[in-house]
């Protein structure tokens, strides 16, 4: 059967409706964010050569490089759509990460972003994601996280920070980042899908050492999960670490 002719539109529609899914089926699999890009093309590149041609508005065909630069957009759109998932002060806290990253920036730009995002700066303040003083306001850098924090105890727990406590306790090792995991349950799992989002931001802004943070907690993630459920396991179910003498 001869492949079929359809248009730019109709081209863009089945992105948008695929890719979704093989954008989640890529992150289930713990595709490194570094990679996620060059591997989200696959399956995009399989809707396109699904025709024979696809039509720009003017009747000449799509060349390839166009076809690549509308599947690298529909996967940045995807990964923005998931912040859906993330609670408000995330939302707000990605959103001012993508033009300010951890330096400062003007209170005036925060107030109307907050707003958007149905939060506030007192609240941000109070969740322990962000510092507002002499008319400037900045996100908390990971080494200025509380290393006592229990997620149990937060009041106001959220995803923002939850990743960003994960990659501080991996810096002291995969078990202390498990112990962490452990606590968080569900929320770990939130955590890990907003590290492939603020790697694309950091990617696109050039800022390579926060951009390494959030891919190396990605690919800690299945050893970080092994070791969370063994030490959720009890006693009698973990393993002998050594042989017992007779």
């Amino acid at each position: 059967m001869e492949a079929p002719v359809t248009s730019r539109r109709d081209f863009l529609t089945a992105l948008k409706r695929e890719m979704p899914s093989a954008l989640r089926h890529l992150q289930q699999g713990n595709i490194a964010p570094v990679d996620l890009a060059q591997a989200s093309i696959g399956p995009g590149m399989a809707i396109f050569t699904r025709y024979a041609r696809i039509l720009e508005s003017d009747g000449t065909p799509m060349s390839v490089r166009t076809a690549l630069a509308l599947i690298n957009q529909t996967l940045d759109e995807v990964l923005a759509e998931q912040e859906s998932d993330f609670d408000a002060d995330t939302g707000w806290a990605v959103a001012w990460f993508d033009q300010f990253g951890f330096n400062d920036g003007p209170f005036g730009d925060a107030e109307p972003l907050c707003k958007a995002k149905n939060t506030a700066i007192s609240r941000l303040q109070a969740a322990g994601i962000a510092i507002a003083r002499a008319g400037k306001v900045r996100l908390l850098r990971i080494d200025e996280l509380p290393a006592d924090w229990d997620p149990l105890a937060d009041q106001r727990l959220t995803v923002w920070e939850s990743v960003h406590h994960l990659i501080r306790t991996l810096n002291e090792g995969e078990t202390a980042a498990a112990a962490l995991v452990a606590q968080l349950g569900s929320h770990a799992e939130m955590a890990r899908e907003l590290a492939y989002r603020l790697y694309t931001l950091c990617e696109r802004k050039k800022r390579a050492p926060e951009a390494l943070s959030y891919n190396g907690l990605v690919q800690s993630w299945p050893e970080i999960q092994r070791l969370a459920r063994d030490s959720s396991k009890p006693r009698a179910e973990q393993p002998e670490l050594f042989e017992q003498e007779d």
